[in-house]
This record gives C-alpha cells, structure tokens and sequence, in this order.
C-alpha cells in the first residue's frame, strides 16, 4: 500500500471513523458536510479515488460510497485512532463481576467472557494453549447489520464451534511473542468472513491463554483495545502471574 498525504490521512481517517459509526459506506457530500476538512467535495472524491487505487478503500457494488479495507483498519489501528480508556468506574464493575471466581482459572475463564462480552458488545473468547475454549455472547452478533446475512452468520458460528480452529487462530496466527493484535477475517484466508478478531495473551502460572473478541470489522477498536488490555492484566493480577 501505497503512503499517504496529510490530506489523505486526514480523509482517511474521518471515512473509517464514520463507517464505524454507521456501518454504511461513506460518500464524499456526507464528509464535506459533516466535517470541517477545508476541501471541496469534488477534492475528496478526488482523494477517495487515490485512496481507493491504493488498496486503502473499496466500493460496494450497490453503493456509490466506499468503505475502508483491511489494510486501511489495521493502518487505523496502528498510527491513527486515539484510545479511549476503561472509566475507573467500569473497572470496578469489571473486577467485581468476577471477584467470586478468583482461585479458580476454569471458572475464572468462563466468568471473565462472559464480563468481556457484556463490555464490549462482541463474542468474547477465552483460551488455553491445552485446548479449552470459553465463549460468550453469542447474541450480540445479531445486534450488528453485517451479520444480518445468513451465510455470514453460519460462517462466524461455523467458525466458533470449531475449537481446533480457534486454538490454532489464537496460537499459531497470533504468536505467543505478539502479547497483542488485531487480525481481519480476510486476512485468514475466510471467504464470507467479515469479522475483526482481537486477542490478548496471558500467562498464568504454567498456562498460556488468550482473552479475544471477535465483532463486525468496524469495531471501535479505540475502546476495544483499552478494554481488552484491562481485563488481560486483571486476570494475571487476579489468578497470579
């Protein structure tokens, strides 16, 4: 992918930040009455065409908007979006929605999913490099509109009972030296798969793991990150490291 402009940059990320928002492909008209970018419409459709020639944007076939590609969301993630911390106030609800669990790392796991699920809106996944799986929120995935198709739905679920491919996903793909990362649906090679999937790693004790949440690929991840972060040191500060 090609490198880009301060302009570009700044269209850029007011496009992704848009289409977090609203989940619908984002037009030039919207941008320039929306935001205060100093440019005419006809400049940002000019860019939006740079930008899409680069790898950075594509065009649903029925839209005349674009929306940010794989490469353009992992580029938000690394050097654009500004992270929004955990309130001291969710913290505290967060270590004691699973303070009674402590002592006790399977029902540790399944407790701090289901905590995980309810904060952030997606399919909370735990992990043991042994092979246990724990997962929560499963209806969550139904509150988003790209999960309003059926083949995506089987895909997602087809993919989440399927405990081999997660112990490979969060194992293999995500490598226990990576503490943490953000991996795209296409990027694994899944046709029909339009998730983004977070994943921290965690040692505790002689045990690896790892905490994920898999969600639509515009996840706020400004908020997603921090949250998965808190709870990752919870439970190594909680079960002991």
């Amino acid at each position: 992918m090609n490198s880009l402009t301060s302009r570009q940059t700044q269209i850029l990320k007011v496009i992704i930040d848009e289409y977090i928002e609203t989940a619908e492909p984002v037009g030039s008209d919207s941008l320039e009455k929306k935001y205060n970018l100093g440019v005419s419409p006809a400049t940002i459709r000019n860019e939006m065409s740079l930008l899409t020639k680069s790898g950075y944007l594509k065009q649903p076939h029925t839209s005349a908007g674009r929306v940010p590609t794989s490469g353009a969301m992992k580029f938000y993630v690394d050097q654009l979006m500004e992270e929004k911390q955990m309130s001291l106030t969710d913290e505290v609800k967060a270590k004691e929605e699973v303070w009674d669990s402590k002592g006790n790392l399977d029902k540790f796991l399944g407790e701090i999913t289901h905590s995980l699920a309810h904060r952030t809106g997606g399919l909370a996944i735990a992990a043991t490099e042994d092979g246990s799986v724990w997962q929560a929120g499963h209806a969550n995935i139904f509150l988003y509109p790209e999960f309003a198709d059926l083949g995506v739905c089987a895909s997602v679920f087809g993919f989440m009972d399927e405990s081999d491919q997660m112990i490979d996903l969060f194992f293999k793909r995500f490598p226990l030296e990576i503490p943490f990362d953000v991996l795209f649906g296409e990027e694994m090679g899944f046709r029909n798969f339009p998730v983004g999937i977070v994943a921290a790693h965690f040692r505790v004790k002689d045990t690896n793991g790892a905490l994920g949440v898999i969600g639509p690929v515009r996840q706020s991840y400004a908020s997603l990150i921090p949250t998965l972060r808190y709870y990752r040191g919870m439970l190594e500060e909680m079960m002991g490291v």
